[in-house]
């Protein structure tokens, strides 16, 4: 049942949960992207250069992935602190889902691109079966909560995956790839306004592209020159871009400028909603 700020206090045994991520607005795609680009070269450094190897760091930053999704689920509303830590873990976690398939159990890219895609697929399946809608504006119980984070896991493994491989395996090179998939997205951009693109799925192919987009921006960053990189290193990538992101989330939970301010968006639920 929708309630307006001028409604009744919420009956016992029923609590208020409004949506559970922010408005889409340019601050969610710019903030995003500078996520992937962590995600890519904060795995790298916690991996190599800091010599924890893939499996430990992905010990350590599963661990940490739980907890802040713990108290991601446990918060009523959209906190922007606490979404976009998780954003960050989970992308640092996609890409070594993805890492580990290849460096560590040797499964070809172009296997990981199909099973991650056919993974998130069958996602965006069940979530429809369930919900009936795929759109992150009514994200406001623990099965959609669920299955939003889940899809946006398998967004970033296989974002993950279809970068390297376009980068690495069809040797296009970090800038070249960065060019391709931004143009994929101005494509689906232009195709979203001109030939009215549903809204819903035009969302979620971004959401994909922008992860191999920010990866190939980070690996052009950090990467040494002799490999087609600036040679900024993981330790100097992640800490500019982890430093824009924590401004703009301090802007973001100032202003709110990025939270919906509709009654629409608050709902009243059980208390075992899922």
């Amino acid at each position: 049942m929708t309630i307006n700020k001028h409604a009744a206090k919420a009956p016992a045994g029923l609590r208020e949960m409004g949506n559970k991520v922010p408005e889409i607005t340019l601050y969610f795609w710019f903030i995003k992207i500078l996520c992937t680009t962590v995600g890519e070269t904060a795995a790298d450094l916690l991996n190599a250069d800091l010599g924890l190897g893939l499996t430990y760091t992905s010990y350590v930053m599963a661990a940490l992935l739980a907890v802040a999704l713990f108290f991601q689920f446990r918060a009523a509303s959209y906190r922007p602190g606490l979404y976009w830590l998780s954003v960050v873990l989970i992308s640092v976690v996609g890409t070594l889902v993805s890492d580990n398939l290849t460096d560590n159990l040797g499964v070809p890219l172009t296997t990981t691109t199909w099973v991650f895609a056919l993974a998130l697929a069958l996602t965006f399946a069940a979530w429809y079966g369930c919900e009936r809608s795929l759109s992150v504006h009514t994200i406001r119980t623990r099965r959609r909560e669920g299955f939003y984070w889940l899809a946006i896991l398998f967004t970033f493994a296989l974002g993950t995956s279809a970068g390297d491989l376009t980068a690495e395996r069809l040797q296009l090179g970090y800038w070249v790839s960065a060019i391709l998939f931004a143009l994929l997205i101005a494509a689906v951009w232009a195709t979203r306004f001109t030939l009215d693109l549903n809204a819903v799925w035009s969302f979620w192919i971004a959401y994909v592209l922008t992860r191999p987009l920010g990866a190939s921006l980070g690996d052009y960053l950090s990467q040494p020159r002799a490999n087609g990189g600036l040679g900024l290193g993981t330790v100097g990538t992640s800490g500019l871009f982890l430093a824009v992101i924590l401004g703009l989330v301090v802007y973001l939970a100032r202003t709110r400028k990025d939270v919906a301010h509709r009654g629409a968006d608050r709902v009243i639920l059980p208390e075992d909603a899922r």
